[in-house]
C-alpha cells in the first residue's frame, strides 16, 4: 500500500491546538506521515521539532502581528483566514508541491486531510482537488449535538432566548438532554440580545458549519463513547461515519512545546510539591476569557475567603494593569506560600499532582477532559461557545463538580470552592469516571478500537483515491 500522508489543518487558536496536535501524535504511532499546518503567526509562537514522518507548515491568516487575535477577533479571524490562507493551503495539496524533502528522504502527496470543522472552506478545497477531507470537532458532542440541533431549536421557538427570559426553564429540541438541558446551558449565542428578535450572527455561523460537516467523509471527536453515548449516537445519523477517539491529550502525548501558544511557567510545580495532599485549589479560566474589574474582585475575594491556598493562571491580557497590581497586592498579603499566580501553567501536569484538591475553570472542552482524566472534581465558570454545556454535563449528568454559570459573587465562589475541595461525594464521583475513562483509553477500550478503526478508514480512503 502507497504511504499514507495526513494534513491536519486545527483552526489557530490554542484549545483546537491542544486537540488536533495530539491526533497528529497518534497518526505517527500508526505509521502515517503528517503535515500539522499552522498560521504563520503561530509558527513561530511554537516549538517546530520535527519528525521523519512529521512536518510543520504555515498559511497566512492575513492579519499584522500584533493583532490580538482574541476571543473578541473571532469573527474578524474567520473573515481573514480563507482569502489569505486558501492559495497557500491549494500549494500544499497539489501532488507535486505536498510532496516534499524531508529527514527521511521526502514526503509522500498529501492523501486525506483532517481538518477543524470551523474550516469549512478547507474541507471544500481538498475534495474539489480529489483529496478527502474529515472534520475534526473540538468541542464536546454534546455542544455539537445542539448546534446541529439550532433549526429545530429555532422552529420550536426555544431560540433565540429572549432577553430577561427564566434561564431556568427547560429546553426542548435537543434530543437526549430534555431532562436536565435548560435555557441557560445552551451555548451563549443562543441568548438574544438587546430587543431585536433575531439570531446572533455567531450562533448563526457555527450552526451553517456544523451543518456543513455532514458533507465531509467522517467527523472526528475528541471524546469517548461513555461520556457522551447518547450525543453521539444523535449525531451519528447526520453524518457520513463518526469517530469518537479520546481524550486525546491521554492517548498520544504531544510535547507541550510543540503544543503551547504560551510560554508555561515550570516553577509552580515545586511549589506545589510544599503543599499537602488535595489541599490546592487550581485556577485557570483558560486561553480566552476576559473577566471585568468586578468578576476579578468576587473571584479574588472568594478565593482568599474559602481559606485554600490556590495557584492561579492568570494571562496578561485577562484584565488591566490595575487588576493584575491588586492581584499581587493579595499574593502579597497571604504570602506566597498560600498564593502561587502564573502568566501560564503546565495544566496536566498541574491536575495529576497530588496536592491540587479541586480545579477551578471556564469548562472549555480540553480544560474539562484534563480535568475528568485526573480526576478532580470541577468548579465550572463557563465563558462562552460550548462551555455552557460542559458545564451542565459536569454537575447534572457525571456528578463530578459544581456548576456556577452566571452568577460571579464572592459568597458563590467561596462556597463553591469549598464544597468541590471537602466534598467526598463528588471526589467518588470523580475518580470513578476517571477509571472509566482510563478504560477506554487502555488497549481494547472503545477510543483505541475507534482510533484504530479511523486509521483503517484512512488508509482505504487514500487505497480508493478520491472516488467517493
Amino acid at each position: 500500500m502507497a504511504p499514507v500522508h495526513v494534513l491536519v489543518f486545527p483552526w489557530p487558536l490554542q484549545g483546537h491546538i491542544n486537540s488536533m496536535l495530539p491526533f497528529a501524535a497518534g497518526l505517527l504511532g500508526a505509521g502515517v506521515h503528517v503535515t500539522f499546518l499552522h498560521t504563520e503567526h503561530n509558527l513561530r509562537r511554537v516549538d517546530r521539532a520535527a519528525s521523519p514522518r512529521l512536518r510543520f507548515a504555515s498559511v497566512p491568516d492575513g492579519l499584522p502581528d500584533d493583532h490580538p487575535r482574541s476571543v473578541a477577533h473571532l469573527s474578524e479571524i474567520g473573515r481573514s483566514l480563507r482569502p489569505s490562507a486558501s492559495a497557500a493551503y491549494r500549494a500544499l495539496l497539489a501532488p507535486a508541491l505536498s510532496a516534499g524533502s524531508h529527514a527521511d528522504g521526502g514526503f509522500p502527496p498529501v492523501s486525506c486531510v483532517v481538518v477543524d470543522g470551523l474550516l469549512p472552506f478547507a474541507i471544500d478545497i481538498a475534495e474539489e482537488l480529489g483529496v478527502p477531507a474529515l472534520a475534526f470537532r473540538t468541542e464536546s458532542a454534546c455542544s455539537i449535538l445542539a448546534y446541529l440541533s439550532v433549526p429545530g431549536l429555532v422552529e420550536l421557538g426555544e431560540v433565540p432566548v429572549p432577553v430577561g427570559a427564566d434561564l431556568d426553564e427547560p429546553v426542548r429540541g435537543v434530543p437526549g438532554m430534555e431532562g436536565f438541558l435548560r435555557r441557560r446551558d445552551l451555548p451563549s449565542s443562543c441568548r438574544g440580545h438587546g430587543e431585536v428578535d433575531e439570531l446572533d450572527p455567531m450562533l448563526q455561523t457555527l450552526a451553517k458549519y456544523t451543518a456543513h460537516s455532514c458533507t465531509a467523509r467522517a467527523l472526528i471527536f475528541n471524546t469517548t463513547a461513555s461520556l457522551e453515548r447518547s450525543a453521539l449516537a444523535h449525531i451519528a445519523p447526520h453524518m457520513r461515519d463518526v469517530f469518537a477517539i479520546g481524550p486525546l491529550h491521554a492517548m498520544s502525548a504531544a510535547p507541550a512545546s510543540a503544543t503551547s501558544l504560551w510560554r508555561e511557567d515550570d516553577g509552580c510545580m515545586a511549589w506545589l510539591d510544599g503543599h499537602a495532599d488535595r489541599s490546592v485549589v487550581y485556577v485557570s479560566l483558560g486561553s480566552l476569557a476576559i473577566i471585568s474589574r468586578e468578576q476579578f474582585t468576587e473571584f479574588l475575594s472568594g478565593l482568599v475567603g474559602a481559606g485554600y491556598a490556590f495557584l492561579w493562571a492568570f494571562r496578561s491580557d485577562m484584565v488591566g494593569a490595575s487588576q493584575s497590581a491588586a492581584l499581587q497586592e493579595a499574593v502579597d498579603a497571604a504570602g506566597k506560600r498560600k498564593v502561587r499566580v502564573v502568566d501560564w501553567a503546565p495544566q496536566r501536569d498541574v491536575l495529576r499532582h497530588r496536592a491540587v484538591g479541586c480545579f477551578l475553570t471556564h469548562a472549555g472542552w480540553n480544560s474539562t477532559l484534563e480535568g475528568i482524566v485526573e480526576g478532580v472534581p470541577l468548579v465550572c465558570w463557563p465563558f462562552f461557545a460550548d462551555q455552557q454545556i460542559n458545564s451542565r454535563f459536569t454537575a447534572a449528568v457525571w456528578g463530578t463538580g459544581l456548576d456556577m454559570k452566571d452568577v460571579c459573587e464572592r459568597a458563590v465562589v467561596e462556597r463553591m470552592v469549598r464544597e468541590a475541595m471537602e466534598s467526598g461525594e463528588l471526589r467518588r464521583s470523580a475518580q470513578a469516571l476517571s477509571q472509566q475513562v482510563r478504560r477506554d483509553i487502555a488497549q481494547g477500550g472503545s477510543s483505541v478500537s475507534e482510533f484504530e478503526r479511523l486509521v483503517k478508514f484512512i488508509k482505504e480512503l487514500t487505497a480508493n483515491g478520491a472516488h467517493k
